[in-house]
């Protein structure tokens, strides 16, 4: 069972310092478990987070200061904030109109295999653009989503994802663009990839979507893919 909260919009560091909460209290039990027999033990609850920031920077740990093209001056002009932080990744963008998802899971209890959990991340956002006709697939030795993934020439990304895993329990995760403004991936190197596009489902349909709407088909099929039930 995996217990759902959409968080609405929140302030970045704020909704990180939640995640960190969520993520101690899972690795308290793992930890009570190891001095505890077998039938006395607890199992961790799991979440899924989703979430909406206010215009937001963040670089991972192997990620290059550099990619970011803003001084202090440009961060406040554009009304962003920005924050080095501990997931995997290089520099990605979050904002209003796009879809932050951050499940906290305890892969013990699905499998325990880093690679297969980021595929199943994709897959999810995969199938929710199948159901507004967007065709989606992987580039090989690139994380996320893309669009017109065979042709390097017209390869987009449309979801970015960065995670941290401790003792099998998972947190970040990814950004789905649905109604974001593109204009801010102008102001850095996305994920530290020069020859790529980034694009939204607004983009590529012509029209704004319902957030709403779409947030229920990704928590939907995100359920269906790591076969689970929301408590």
């Amino acid at each position: 069972m995996v217990r759902f909260q959409d968080l609405g919009s929140m302030d970045y560091k704020e909704c990180w310092d939640y995640q960190e909460s969520l993520l101690a209290k899972a690795l308290a039990i793992k930890k009570s478990n190891r001095d505890t027999v077998e039938s006395n033990r607890k199992l961790p609850d799991n979440h899924l987070l989703f979430v909406e920031h206010p215009h937001v920077y963040t670089l991972g740990k192997t990620g290059d200061e550099a990619h970011l093209l803003l001084d202090d001056q440009g961060l406040e002009r554009k009304d962003a904030t920005y924050y080095k932080i501990n997931r995997g990744g290089d520099i990605t963008y979050h904002g209003p109109g796009q879809i932050v998802g951050y499940p906290i899971l305890d892969l013990e209890q699905f499998f325990t295999d880093i690679g297969r959990y980021m595929r199943f991340l994709e897959e999810a956002i995969m199938r929710t653009l199948q159901e507004y006709g967007l065709a989606s697939g992987r580039i090989e030795g690139l994380t996320g989503v893309w669009l017109d993934w065979e042709d390097p020439a017209k390869a987009r990304k449309i979801a970015a994802l960065g995670v941290k895993c401790s003792r099998w329990v998972t947190m970040h995760g990814f950004a789905f663009n649905v109604n974001s403004d593109l204009s801010y991936f102008g102001n850095i190197i996305p994920c530290g990839i020069t020859d790529k596009a980034v694009t939204s489902m607004q983009v590529e349909l012509g029209r704004a979507l319902d957030m709403e709407e779409v947030k229920g088909k990704l928590k939907a099929h995100f359920a269906e893919v790591f076969q689970f039930e929301f408590a």
